[in-house]
């Protein structure tokens, strides 16, 4: 049990009493019980996390890193998560903020299956950004959703995804919007030579989402999406395994509750347990992500494995186009949604424009 995952913490404290609180997180995170009543000594060389650095960043706030034991993991992402910040996240006064994993340790997970070459040679795009848009609002019937691909599709928009609100629900069962959305752009697809890429969301629980994900596939379409934070981790790593064949893009719902930061969480460990293309929002929209995060967690996401998809999204507007493209670079998938949709009877146009702003960029 000799190698060590190093995590780093941000822990709001007094100066007399951080170095107690971090040595209260190195054992909260590892054995979970007073030092004393362990009587194994192996578990407390082996076992038992280190405190390994304290750095003050000033403003009562301290980076700590603390070793923790790569053995109390495994090759599990759940279980990863519980060991990195299961107990602490009770805390407020902490926040995960970063870790640092051997070759080794990263390799026994699934890695983005596809990558960005896969989601390129997918729909045969060799350089420019990617396009994509979402079918909503919920409450649209599996026709009325199917109806919109296909506006979306004639625009020439490279892929289409489920609003993360759309489930297996009375008004749009799965299996029925799976076939009607799939069957609408291979009808555009016969027509203009180009074929739009449908993602649909995923929910319920595991066996579901297995079932969902082979109809998917069997119904020839190559994409599917979930939110891991409501899914469970371990979930997105089973359809990575199960699924190699797919491409799984993730959702960013609920990752806000959970006090880790989104480059370590949507731009790190979502590759690492299997996402191909991680969604999240983008700076200036009508989330509170920074510029300097948003950078930080496309970098990250590209240097996962095969490389993650970035798809910035939350209130993108085409006027916004040439910015965002300068900043995230061709290596990106941008998604507009609300904004295109409100161009009604125009969408299609709007949607050409999108797609042509991006072509000519």
């Amino acid at each position: 049990m000799s190698e060590r995952i190093q995590v780093i913490y941000h822990v709001r404290a007094d100066t007399g009493a951080i170095e107690a609180r971090a040595q209260a997180i190195a054992v909260e995170q590892s054995v979970e019980m007073p030092l004393s009543a362990i009587e194994d000594t192996s578990i407390l060389s082996d076992v038992v996390g280190d405190v390994e650095g304290i750095t003050d960043l000033g403003a009562g706030v301290f980076a700590v890193q603390i070793g923790l034991a790569a053995a109390t993991i495994g090759i599990d992402a759940g279980q990863f998560l519980n060991m990195l910040f299961g107990n602490t996240s009770l805390h407020d006064d902490v926040v995960l903020r970063d870790v640092i994993l051997s070759p080794t340790f990263v390799a026994g997970f699934p890695g983005p299956r596809q990558g960005i070459a896969g989601l390129r040679a997918l729909c045969g795009v060799p350089r420019r950004a990617l396009t994509c848009s979402a079918l909503k609002p919920q409450g649209m019937a599996p026709s009325a959703l199917s109806d919109l691909a296909g506006r979306f599709a004639r625009g020439g928009v490279d892929f289409i995804k489920d609003d993360h609100g759309l489930a297996d629900q009375a008004f749009s069962p799965f299996a029925e919007r799976l076939r009607a959305v799939a069957t609408a752009l291979r009808r555009v697809a016969d027509e203009t030579g180009r074929l739009t890429h449908y993602i649909p969301s995923l929910s319920g629980d595991l066996d579901r989402m297995r079932r969902h994900t082979a109809m998917t596939r069997d119904e020839g379409v190559s994409c599917v999406m979930l939110a891991p934070m409501i899914a469970g981790v371990g979930t997105l790593q089973a359809l990575a395994r199960d699924f190699p064949e797919m491409a799984i893009f993730v959702h960013p719902a609920l990752a806000g509750a959970a006090r880790i930061a989104p480059e370590l969480l949507i731009g790190r460990l979502f590759p690492l347990f299997g996402a191909d293309a991680v969604v999240f929002p983008t700076y200036g929209g009508r989330f509170g992500y920074s510029q300097a995060s948003c950078g930080t967690l496309a970098g990250q996401a590209r240097a996962s494995g095969k490389g993650a998809m970035p798809v910035p999204a939350g209130g993108m507007t085409l006027a916004r186009v040439p910015e965002i493209l300068d900043f995230y670079g061709p290596e990106t998938m941008l998604l507009i949604g609300g904004s295109l949709l409100d161009a009604k009877q125009r969408l299609t146009e709007e949607t050409a424009n999108f797609v042509h702003a991006v072509a000519g960029h």
